[in-house]
């Protein structure tokens, strides 16, 4: 009886933590609730601030936050055109380029935390290969992956009974998790991380980037010579960027496919 009642217990909680990602649709699994994760991103977003060299370099620093405040405004536009800017609630948007030429990166906490490395603005180029750098990253936080990767991870590791004890009486086992989750950490107890992102996660970004930045007014097509030069670099070796991407050749083919329903949101600037 009481196996049973667990049972209960642990499938109205996946129930009630079941959430939809915009445009596709799909429906996933988030145990951890937005402010919680936002609230985790602040704290790990001012520790990778604090410990970077964030670069001096005004015209390139200006063109990351530009690129950045405009996919903001796709966002918010998309999210109050469907009647859900609840879902952006306790956003504070911040866009900040960190000066480290070997790394090949960007990412975006939830909440909005934005990191772009300098070492991959030789394969942007300009600002559109840019925008779907920032628009793919910025996806993920909207879609929520990271909440959905750390509720897997947490419900694998502590159950569904645990979750919210962990939240409040285990935050340097939490802030690992959480890590781990949106890409930022190295290692995990004594395992070693996992990918950052499930390959149809990247997917679903590249999906909702390249919609976010046609609404940007940039055009989506350039998404498919950036992922060639990604490609290309990736050839001497992967760039943590790609770390769990899909093939190259799948990829860009599906950009192709999904280029119609992209361009149907862009207009030029």
């Amino acid at each position: 009886m009481l196996f049973k009642k667990a049972i209960v217990a642990a499938s109205i909680a996946l129930l009630a933590g079941c959430t939809t990602v915009p445009i596709t649709g799909r429906r996933t699994l988030n145990l951890v609730s937005d402010s919680e994760m936002n609230s985790l991103a602040m704290t790990q977003y001012k520790e990778t601030l604090t410990t970077s060299k964030l670069s001096t370099n005004s015209a390139d620093v200006a063109m990351v936050r530009r690129v950045g405040q405009r996919i903001q405004a796709a966002v918010e536009k998309y999210f109050r055109d469907q009647g859900q800017s609840d879902q952006l609630a306790g956003y504070q948007w911040e866009f900040n380029l960190i000066d480290d030429p070997k790394t090949v990166n960007a990412w975006c906490m939830p909440g909005g935390k934005v990191a772009v490395y300098t070492g991959i603005l030789p394969i942007t180029r300009d600002e559109t290969g840019l925008a779907v750098v920032m628009g793919h990253e910025i996806a993920h936080a909207v879609a929520k992956h990271g909440s959905e990767r750390m509720s897997d991870q947490m419900l694998a590791q502590l159950g569904t009974s645990a979750i919210s004890t962990a939240l409040t009486k285990n935050p340097a086992a939490t802030q690992s998790i959480f890590a781990s989750a949106v890409g930022t950490g190295t290692q995990l107890g004594s395992q070693v991380l996992l990918l950052k992102f499930s390959r149809n996660q990247e997917s679903e970004a590249d999906h909702l980037g390249l919609i976010f930045m046609a609404m940007a007014g940039y055009n989506p097509a350039q998404a498919i010579p950036f992922w060639q030069r990604m490609a290309a670099q990736s050839q001497n070796s992967t760039p943590e960027f790609l770390s769990s991407h899909p093939a190259d050749a799948t990829r860009i083919a599906d950009i192709e496919r999904l280029l119609p329903e992209a361009q149907k949101y862009y207009k030029p600037r």
